[in-house]
């Protein structure tokens, strides 16, 4: 819902949606063709300083947004280093034969640094432009109508199920339901199951909606 805040707020929301596209994809194809990882590092950078700096975006949210694909990147990868590659050791745990190879660990910095640059690149599309304007710009290249209707449903439904989360917890825990370790468990599992439930429920009443406004298998489209 933050993600959603900032595209419609930050200083770079009315550059024209498709050049924010092309330069995002632009982006990600030169980090596939220059191997080089200060490269890919560096394309990341750039990108957080324009998004901070001149997008405005809070330092503190981009950092949080930022970490959850460098935390499971950077464990990937270390898996990578200790575990593949046949060329020359360069370090030794001295634990059940696990060797650092040359070749594992160059291949373990690469994929890292083209991951971290391409999703700083994905992002900043993200936190720049209004998903509504990345679809009505998909329209315009013929990207397949099911596609951009699923898309823009599973948007929609998104802030329905996080909606319902929030009601459900908040209701849980004014009645205790988080109060030590054992309730805590009973309580996740009452949520899961009820969110399940909760979920049909809400795409049952989104169907009939659709329905009474004359839907005709094509949603309409926002169109800048």
């Amino acid at each position: 819902m933050e993600i959603d805040y900032i595209a419609h707020t930050n200083e770079l929301k009315d550059i024209n949606s498709s050049i924010k596209i092309i330069a995002t994809i632009g982006l990600m194809i030169l980090v596939f063709l220059v191997n080089i990882p200060i490269f890919s590092f560096s394309i990341a950078f750039l990108i957080a300083i324009i998004l901070i700096l001149v997008a405005k975006v809070p330092i503190k949210f981009y950092l949080k947004f930022i970490s959850v694909p460098f935390t499971f990147t950077l464990l990937t990868c270390v898996i990578m280093a200790f575990f593949f590659g046949s060329g020359t050791i360069i370090f030794e745990t001295g634990i059940l034969g696990i060797v650092v190879r040359a070749d594992a660990l160059i291949l373990a910095i690469l994929t890292f640094s083209r991951t971290l640059a391409c999703f700083s690149a994905l992002g900043f599309l993200a936190m720049t432009t209004p998903i509504a304007e990345i679809l009505n710009d998909l329209d315009k290249i013929k990207i397949p109508k099911i596609f951009i209707e699923i898309a823009l449903l599973m948007y929609t439904v998104i802030f329905v199920f996080l909606d319902q989360v929030k009601i459900m917890t908040n209701a849980q825990e004014t009645r205790m339901g988080y109060n030590g370790i054992k309730n805590s468990y009973r309580s996740l599992g009452l949520l899961a199951a009820n969110l399940f439930l909760r979920s049909l429920d809400k795409s049952e009443q989104l169907q009939f909606a659709l329905d009474s406004r004359g839907y005709n298998g094509e949603l309409p489209k926002y169109n800048p």
